[in-house]
């Protein structure tokens, strides 16, 4: 381009007297502006394409290469070192309680309680999970709950978890270890089970949209030299649609606990249930050989949900006193921020229905041999906290002590994280 525009230049030099001899001066002064002009911007696009060349020739040093590799690496090992906080989880809630008793023939009594439950629960791969929980309280299997006050000491602190959970194909479960309670309790029922009661040894489960399953062994005495022992149980169920806005779930499941001839389980207490004296040793009188059916129909009222439920128990080994139940309704659900629900239960456990040491140790004052009705509230200020209350009118004692009226009143707000 450069050499196209000088034989231009000298052309217009040495033709430059013939032009001034035919055009007029002003005219010849124009052109050589335009030419001027056309000039200059040859030459600013002979610069941007020499940056354009020298663009094109540069290459990544490799020395440059190299760092951001090293740079690439040590944030690749970085993540490696913390990603196991990604597998961990702190999980648990916490309660505090006001409470006033007043049983027939005892004095009154009222006291402040809390309950922690923290946990920490690791996945450890796609399939398996380990968990380890405390509690406060004291060694009673069916409480978690710590009474304040005695001169403001140190208060006790237990294992509550320590499993590890394998899911080997969808929808199954295995877990080994001290746990949470898998068998399905409707509408948290404690008939059988109390809330705080934890399972100690193995359970397996399937679950799907529809159908459910769960079995296991949970020791009551593991140790051969103590006389080893302990609940076998299994467990069925389903949910149905019956009809648009409803659901039905039923349950169906059978427990075997051998505890005929044998000593009192803890705190030398049989919580209700018949025992006899052998060898001048009080013992269990029955086995436990139980039978339970649940049965929950969810109806939506006004956009409200209104549950009703029932649950069976009756122990096949004693000829009487073999049965318990219980039946009620909720409407409403405390789950979110602003929600609502109210209950209200009636519960007949006669003495040898169900192991009194793990059933329900709030209604008619714990173990079996009781009767009478439950009302509760709850309002849920925040999705994990919460205000409620319980009002138990019940007697204890009308088949094997002496028949007395128990009432219970208990007040909590609780968190969950």
């Amino acid at each position: 381009m450069k050499k196209v525009l000088s034989v231009a230049v000298a052309t217009i030099l040495f033709g430059s007297v013939a032009v001034t001899a035919s055009v007029p001066e002003a005219e010849w002064e124009q052109f050589k502006a335009q030419f001027a002009a056309m000039s200059k911007r040859v030459s600013a696009l002979e610069v941007e394409n020499q940056k354009l060349r020298d663009v094109s020739k540069q290459t990544v040093k490799v020395e440059d290469l190299a760092a951001t590799n090293t740079e690439l690496n040590t944030l690749k090992k970085q993540n490696s070192e913390t990603s196991w906080a990604e597998k961990i989880k702190w999980k648990g809630d916490y309660r505090f309680r006001y409470e006033t008793t007043d049983q027939q023939g005892m004095d009154d009594r009222e006291r402040w309680r809390i309950r922690a439950r923290p946990a920490l629960v690791a996945k450890i791969s796609d399939t398996t999970e380990v968990g380890f929980g405390l509690a406060t309280g004291g060694d009673d299997p069916v409480s978690s709950n710590q009474t304040l006050g005695d001169g403001s000491t140190s208060k006790k602190i237990n294992l509550d978890l320590a499993y590890a959970t394998w899911r080997p194909i969808k929808n199954t479960y295995v877990t080994a270890g001290i746990f949470s309670n898998p068998y399905y309790r409707v509408q948290k029922s404690q008939l059988v089970f109390d809330g705080d009661y934890r399972g100690e040894g193995i359970a397996i489960g399937w679950a799907n949209d529809m159908f459910f399953a769960n079995a296991g062994y949970n020791f009551i005495e593991s140790d051969s030299s103590e006389g080893d022992y302990g609940v076998w149980l299994a467990q069925l169920g389903a949910t149905f649609t019956p009809f648009d806005g409803a659901s039905l779930t039923a349950s169906a499941g059978y427990l075997d606990i051998p505890t005929a001839g044998e000593a009192a389980i803890f705190d030398d207490g049989f919580f209700g249930n018949s025992f006899v004296v052998e060898n001048g040793v009080q013992v269990y009188e029955y086995d436990y050989k139980l039978t339970t059916a649940s049965l929950k129909l969810v109806l939506s009222v006004f956009d409200t949900p209104l549950a009703f439920y029932t649950h069976y128990v009756r122990n096949s080994d004693p000829d009487d006193l073999d049965t318990g139940y219980l039946a009620g309704l909720q409407l409403g659900s405390a789950t979110k921020k602003g929600s609502w629900q109210v209950l209200y239960q009636y519960e007949k456990l006669e003495a040898n229905a169900t192991l009194g040491l793990v059933t329900d140790s709030d209604f008619a004052g714990g173990g079996t041999d009781g009767k009478g009705s439950r009302i509760g509230a709850k309002y849920a200020i925040d999705d994990k906290w919460y205000v409620g209350a319980t009002y138990f009118d019940n007697s204890t004692g009308f088949d094997l002590g002496d028949n007395a009226d128990y009432k219970r009143l208990q007040v909590d707000t609780g968190f969950k994280y």
